[in-house]
């Protein structure tokens, strides 16, 4: 049994290491299964188990009122937080108010400004969603 807890990433990462480490020695297992080991070398009794206990001990970062600057479609910001509502380990939907709104069309002859954006953002204050180019769509970061 380990006694440091890992975050979620770190978890997902020893269970992608354990995989190889099986299969280079010719013995396949699923995702799933690596996982399931994972779990077990840190003493709960399955991957559920191990995963509430890994949120329950990740900080919360983002608190509704909070400075945070950023980029939201490549155009940067400054403004606060005004909600957020967990959406599952290390992710957050965030409503922001954006202190000057942003212009989210890249087009010269047309413009949406926006004042008020939602995302959904992970451990690292970035979203899933990118645009063609593979920047994503939102990043938040505490003000400094």
């Amino acid at each position: 049994m380990m006694n440091q807890i890992p975050t979620m990433a770190e978890a997902k990462a020893l269970a992608k290491k354990l995989r190889a480490h099986l299969e280079s020695q010719g013995r396949a297992t699923s995702h799933a299964q690596a996982l399931e080991t994972v779990a077990h070398q840190h003493g709960y009794r399955d991957w559920n188990t191990f995963c509430a206990v890994i949120s329950a001990r990740e900080e919360d970062p983002w608190e509704p009122g909070m400075r945070v600057q950023g980029t939201y479609l490549a155009q940067p910001f400054k403004g606060s937080i005004i909600a957020k509502m967990k959406q599952g380990p290390s992710w957050f939907r965030l409503v922001l108010d954006l202190d000057e709104p942003v212009d989210v069309v890249m087009f010269e002859g047309f413009s949406n400004y926006r004042r008020r954006i939602r995302g959904i953002v992970g451990p690292d204050g970035h979203s899933r969603e990118r645009t063609s180019n593979g920047v994503p769509h939102l990043r938040v970061e505490a003000e400094k």
